[in-house]
C-alpha cells in the first residue's frame, strides 16, 4: 500500500469512528434500555474476586457460548434465542463480531460484511447496527453480552487461516476505537479480546507475538469510549486457545480486569488445579473458565463419546469451587448455530451425534438446565465471601474420582462437590458456633436438596452419598445451626438480595 492510499485509509477510519460515535448518541432515544439500569455496568468487586454492578449487587455470570450470534442467525431467530436463555436463568451471552471466518470474504446472514474497502479499514455501518440490535435485544431480556469485537483469526493466521485483518497496532486501535465509540453507552456490554488463539507461539514453524495488537485493540476500546487511555471506564478480558489462560500473557496488564481460560473440549482434565492457579495469582484479579468442554460434543480422550451433562456438571462445580466466580456453558450446535436445512451452514465442523439437528432442538439440553441448578445453589449462600477451600476435607481423591470444597470466610457454610459421589470425611467444627450443624445433600441433576438433619460437629465427620459411580456426582451442604439459610438452591440469600 502507497503512503497516499495508507493515508486516506486511515482518514476513512477516523471519519468512521466519528459518525459512529455521533450516529450512536442519536440511536440511544430509540434503543431498548437495559433492564434495572439503576444498577450501573458491570465492574469489579473491592476485593477482585468477582463480577458485581456499579451499585453493589452481585453479578453471577452464568454464560452460553453464542459466537456466531451475529453472523450465522436471522433477527427473528436471534430474539427467540436470546429470549429463551433469558427465560432459562442464564445471564451472559458469549458473542463475536466478525466471527471465525465471517465478514470478510463471507457476508453474515444479512448479507452484510464488516467493511466496505478491501484493505478493511472502513467499518460497514449496516453490519455494525445489527451487532448493536443483538446487544440491545439482549439488554431487553436483561443479558450481559460478552462481547468479541472479532474472532481470533483476525488477528493471528494460526490453524490456516487466511482472514487475518488487524495486522499492525495501528489498525488494531483504530478498530478498537471504533467499537468503542459504538458501544460506550452499553452497560450490558462485557469486552472479551483475543478469539481462541494464544497471544505468543509458533504457526508453521514461525514464531509470533500480538500482544502489542492486542493491547492496541484494548487502548483504541477505551479511547473511543471516553476519549483517554483510561479502563476504569470498561470491563475486559481475553479468551484464550484451549488449555490456556489469560495469564499467561496479560496478568498485569492494566486493561485486564479479570482472567479467563478455556479449558475444554476433553473429558480427562484436572480444572481444579488451573482455575486455584490463576486464582492465587498476585495481584489479585477474578477467574473464569470461558469454555469448558461443551455438552453434546465428541470427547476424544473417552472414545469419541458425546459428553452429556455429568460432563458440563464435571467442569462447572470443580470450576465455582475452585475459587472461579462464575461458569460458561457451551453446545456443540448451538456455539455455531448449526442447521442442516440451510446449505454450508456447518462449515467443515460436522463432527458430532448431535449436529445433525437444528441447534433450535438442542437448547433445553440436560447440561442447559442442570448450570442454572448451579446458578441457584450458589446465590442461595452470599456471594462476596465464598472463597476455595480443600483444607477441611480428608481425602479429596484424584482423576475422576476428585472431591472440591468451598466455603465462606465467615464460616458459615460449606460446600463440597463429590464427582462419583465418595464418601466426604469433613471437619464440621469451624462451621458457626455450637456443637450443632446442619447438612444437606443437593442433588445437581435435579436441583432439589435433601435435609440430612442435624449433625454433631466432628473432626472427621462421615457423610455418603445415596448414589456412587460415574454420573452421580453430589454436592454436600453444612450450615452454620443458626445461619438462617435456605434449603440449598431454593432461594436467594438475603445476603445477595
Amino acid at each position: 500500500m502507497n503512503i497516499m492510499k495508507k493515508m486516506k485509509s486511515t482518514l476513512a477510519l477516523c471519519l468512521a469512528v466519528f459518525f459512529a460515535c455521533t450516529s450512536s448518541e442519536a440511536r440511544h432515544g430509540n434503543g431498548a434500555e437495559p433492564q434495572d439500569t439503576d444498577k450501573g455496568r458491570i465492574v469489579v468487586s473491592p476485593d477482585n474476586r468477582f463480577l458485581m454492578y456499579e451499585n453493589g449487587e452481585p453479578f453471577y455470570w452464568f454464560g452460553d457460548t453464542a459466537w456466531m450470534l451475529v453472523d450465522k442467525v436471522s433477527t427473528e431467530d436471534a430474539r427467540f434465542y436470546l429470549s429463551k436463555r433469558a427465560e432459562q436463568g442464564f445471564t451472559v451471552v458469549q458473542v463475536a463480531a466478525l466471527g471465525d471466518g465471517f465478514a470478510t470474504f463471507k457476508s453474515n446472514y444479512h448479507g452484510e460484511t464488516g467493511f466496505t474497502d478491501p484493505e478493511y479499514t472502513v467499518p460497514n455501518d449496516r453490519y455494525f447496527d445489527h451487532v448493536e440490535k443483538i446487544i440491545d435485544m439482549a439488554a431487553e431480556y436483561g443479558l450481559v453480552v460478552a462481547f468479541l469485537p472479532n474472532w481470533g483469526d483476525k488477528i493471528c493466521s494460526l490453524y490456516g487461516s487466511n482472514t487475518l485483518i488487524f495486522d499492525t497496532e495501528e489498525k488494531a486501535e483504530n478498530y478498537g476505537r471504533y467499537i468503542g465509540c459504538r458501544l460506550k453507552d452499553k452497560k450490558n456490554v462485557i469486552y472479551v479480546l483475543g478469539g481462541d488463539r494464544p497471544a505468543v507461539g509458533e504457526d508453521n514453524g514461525k514464531p509470533f507475538d500480538i500482544r502489542d495488537i492486542v493491547r492496541a485493540q484494548a487502548r483504541g476500546i477505551a479511547v473511543g469510549i471516553c476519549g483517554r487511555e483510561d479502563y476504569g471506564w470498561c470491563t475486559m478480558t481475553y479468551h484464550p486457545n484451549g488449555w490456556s489462560t489469560s495469564a499467561k500473557w496479560f496478568h498485569d496488564d492494566p486493561w485486564l480486569d479479570f482472567n479467563m481460560e478455556q479449558n475444554g473440549h476433553y473429558f480427562d482434565n484436572d480444572i481444579w488445579d488451573k482455575i486455584y492457579r490463576d486464582y492465587s495469582l498476585s495481584p489479585a484479579k477474578p477467574v473464569l473458565d470461558g469454555e469448558p468442554t461443551y455438552e453434546s460434543l465428541n470427547l476424544k480422550d473417552m472414545d469419541n463419546t458425546v459428553s452429556s451433562g455429568f460432563s458440563v456438571r464435571r467442569f462447572m462445580y470443580h470450576d465455582l469451587f475452585s475459587g472461579a466466580f462464575g461458569h460458561t456453558y457451551g453446545e456443540g450446535s448451538m456455539w455455531r448455530f448449526y442447521d442442516p436445512e440451510i446449505e454450508g451452514i456447518a462449515d467443515g465442523f460436522q463432527q458430532d451425534k448431535e449436529e445433525t439437528r437444528c441447534w433450535k432442538e438442542n437448547m433445553d439440553l440436560e447440561g442447559a438446565r442442570q448450570v442454572i441448578y448451579a446458578k441457584n445453589l450458589i446465590m442461595s449462600r452470599p456471594y462476596f465471601t465464598r472463597i476455595p477451600d480443600n483444607s477441611l476435607v480428608t481425602e479429596l481423591y484424584s482423576g475422576h474420582q476428585r472431591i472440591t470444597a468451598t466455603r465462606d470466610t465467615d464460616n458459615t457454610y460449606v460446600m463440597v462437590y463429590t464427582e462419583q459421589g465418595k464418601p466426604i470425611c469433613l471437619d464440621t467444627t469451624p462451621i458457626g458456633g455450637g456443637s450443632v450443624v446442619k447438612a444437606w445433600w443437593f442433588d445437581p441433576r435435579t436441583g432439589e436438596a435433601e435435609f440430612i438433619g442435624e449433625v454433631l460437629k466432628g473432626k472427621q465427620s462421615e457423610f455418603r452419598p445415596e448414589t456412587e459411580g460415574l454420573g452421580n456426582d453430589w454436592v454436600l451442604v453444612v450450615d452454620a445451626y443458626d445461619s438462617g439459610y435456605p434449603a440449598p438452591g431454593s432461594a436467594t440469600a438475603k445476603e445477595n438480595l
